[in-house]
């Protein structure tokens, strides 16, 4: 006979991800040139300061949580070192600083949370071009990739954001300004959890 499902088993919860978004000029070449391939990414594209992760946390703890670790933290510039392949997936590689690296290993300290095997060492900040690329087209499509000059070859990040993925819509839950501590000395809006998107075909 089957064993019972244990009591108060639940469901997994949503993913949830800290990001920096690329500015206007890259985000916008990032999606013509994915229109271009007829390619796609996962949502909006974004360079993750940690995996996507799964955590007891309720939204506004794990907002107090991710205010507590960047806290006092200032604007950074990310270098953009170039394009890189990985099985059915295309990304514009960027470096890793030392500075990048301690806001990853920050961001990873945040808990209890669940934790991806390409973090910690095996960490690579990216903006990815295209997911789920089929072997056929990959090398099809690489030797375009790799002929195509990003506008930019550097950003400044002054903000991050806490997203939430669940039943595949990807929702901005709070965002941190990179000021220095400024926002936390004038007094920083409360945090509301983002509404479900209720549109029609959601």
């Amino acid at each position: 006979m089957p064993a019972a499902a244990p009591t108060g088993a639940r469901a997994p919860g949503p993913l949830y991800s800290l990001v920096a978004w690329p500015p206007e000029a890259l985000d916008t070449w990032l999606r013509r040139t994915q229109e271009r391939l007829n390619v796609r990414g996962f949502g909006a594209p974004h360079l993750n300061l940690r995996a996507p992760f799964q955590t007891d946390l309720s939204a506004s703890e794990l907002v107090a949580a991710f205010r507590d670790v960047l806290r006092g933290e200032e604007p950074f510039e990310v270098r953009v070192k170039g394009w890189k392949r990985l099985p059915h997936m295309f990304f514009l590689e960027c470096e890793l600083s030392p500075h990048l690296a301690d806001l990853h290993a920050r961001a990873l300290s945040v808990g209890p949370s669940s934790r991806a095997a390409h973090d910690g060492a095996g960490y690579t900040p990216h903006l990815t071009l295209a997911l789920g690329v089929l072997p056929w087209a990959e090398d099809l499509l690489w030797p375009q990739v790799q002929a195509i000059r990003p506008p930019v070859d550097r950003f400044t990040v002054s903000v991050l954001s806490l997203t939430r993925e669940e039943r595949g819509e990807v929702q901005e839950v709070h965002t941190f300004p990179l000021d220095g501590g400024v926002t936390s000395v004038l007094g920083e809006r409360p945090s509301q959890e983002a509404e479900p998107d209720l549109s029609p075909g959601s």
